[in-house]
């Protein structure tokens, strides 16, 4: 073959190589390194569970086992990165900042390239550090809860010391399916819900029915890990077992499914989104086996190859609050018998306490967590802490391309965070305060905005565009 011959060969080459990755085979098996670990973190006794306040009594039993689960990666350049789900309520900062130092100073991995999620079960046991005048519990009781939690940081730290541990060649790729489990709960009423079901009508309101899933596979193309999102509030159930609600039944049904699999649920900006029907177990798992079905029509379809680099950026950004708590209602307040009234019996015993030392209450919340990823060359991961409501998801998409992975409830959960739009509508999801033991009356009304902008400088920093 002559020279022209040998350089158009090559062309071909090149160009089918470039084509079949972005028609979604499988990438180089030694691009990625890839190791997985999970381990059940079970209460040693029953205790409070987490998440509703309607709750009287300690845990009775467990309906299926709570677990946490970790995804490490490593990407052509030797760095990497967690991943970890869990069936808690949510990461308190206190416990998410403990568990970053130590695989930051045991594994060397950096803030930026731990991720921590929460499904936000409602079924899950109580973690000290957060919404401590929510529950009626007593010194006992919290005593079990500062224990458990003490331990749940230990079991987190060793199993990422597993899952990096274990690492071997590995490939992922990326696809997205819909579920149209969730409702918007501020516009349709629960009571309402079968009916409109039965009639095929449309919830009303904003909501994100996408299924994004990363499917990691082994150098023998064996189904590794399965990572999942999907955007509603994992509060089906009310009762008194220890369960993953929903979310757990999906991954129970994706591991039955894929036996050799680990299955990671990781929650998107649902906090003002519900499952319709709900509130029976029959109904829960068959929610579960909905998303779980979603998560394998993608799976059997072509799915795109992620390169082996990954870019991570993290920032902690000042939300500032607006108003001032006013003595008179927290007095008023602090009549009361539910939470309401612990809250506000805490907060005038905090203003006291800070006013002898000659000090206000703060201003703002210093650290709200923003968490951005690139992997491979455009697949983003947007990653924010709180209860986030839908809208943010459906902006920031609609700016940054709509294959864009926007988590909710990781890093940190101490409240729910409005969009705009929510913020002037007013109602449970504009903060909730009092239920996460915030000591403010609300968010600043740009808080959609500060928090857009904070993520367009991370999204700028990922792509190589400081």
């Amino acid at each position: 073959m002559n020279t022209i011959g040998n350089i158009l060969a090559a062309w071909i080459i090149t160009v089918a190589s470039v084509l079949s990755v972005q028609a979604g085979e499988p990438a180089e098996p030694s691009a990625w390194r890839a190791g997985t670990a999970k381990a059940k973190i079970p209460p040693e006794q029953p205790f409070w569970q987490a998440g509703f306040a309607s709750r009287t009594k300690p845990a009775e039993g467990t309906l299926h086992d709570l677990w946490i689960k970790v995804l490490a990666i490593e990407d052509s350049q030797k760095q990497k990165a967690i991943v970890l789900t869990s069936d808690i309520l949510g990461f308190p900062k206190s416990l998410s900042d403990s568990v970053c130092d130590q695989v930051e100073k045991q594994y060397g991995v950096p803030r930026s390239r731990i991720l921590l999620s929460s499904s936000h079960t409602h079924s899950g046991p109580v973690l000290s550090g957060s919404l401590v005048t929510v529950y009626p519990m007593d010194e006992k009781q919290w005593a079990i809860a500062d224990k458990y939690t003490r331990n749940l940081e230990q079991t987190i730290v060793r199993a990422v010391g597993e899952a990096m541990a274990g690492m071997a060649p590995a490939t992922l790729a990326v696809g997205t399916g819909t579920c149209g489990l969730a409702g918007n709960r501020r516009n349709n009423k629960e009571s309402e819900a079968a009916k409109m079901i039965a009639e095929k009508r449309p919830f009303k309101g904003p909501s994100d029915h996408s299924v994004p899933v990363l499917a990691v596979r082994g150098a023998d193309d064996r189904l590794l890990a399965v990572l999942f999102l999907y955007a509603c509030h994992n509060s089906a159930l009310c009762d008194y077992n220890y369960s993953g609600d929903y979310a757990g039944f999906a991954q129970i049904a994706l591991e039955e499914r894929h036996p050799e699999t680990l299955a990671m649920f990781a929650m998107g900006c649902g906090a003002d989104q519900n499952v319709f029907p709900r509130r029976t177990v029959e109904l829960c798992q068959e929610n579960g086996k909905e998303l779980a079905d979603s998560v394998d029509a993608v799976l059997a379809k072509p799915m795109k190859a992620v390169a082996p680099s990954l870019r991570a950026e993290f920032e902690a950004i000042d939300l500032p609050f607006d108003g001032e708590l006013k003595m008179e209602r927290l007095q008023a307040d602090a009549a009361k018998t539910d939470h309401t009234g612990r809250w506000a019996k805490a907060m005038i015993q905090r203003i006291a306490d800070l006013k002898a030392q000659g000090k206000e209450l703060p201003k703002s919340y210093p650290a709200y967590p923003i968490q951005v990823w690139r992997l491979g060359a455009d697949q983003l991961w947007i990653v924010l802490g709180g209860e986030v409501v839908v809208d943010h998801a459906l902006s920031l998409k609609a700016k940054h391309g709509a294959d864009a992975w926007v988590f909710g409830y990781a890093n940190d959960v101490m409240s729910y965070i409005p969009s705009a739009r929510v913020w002037k509508e007013g109602g449970y999801e504009s903060g909730a305060f009092n239920v996460y033991g915030i000591a403010a009356e609300r968010w600043c009304p740009d808080i959609e905005t500060r928090i857009a902008e904070a993520v367009q400088r991370l999204v700028q920093r990922v792509r190589g565009n400081p």
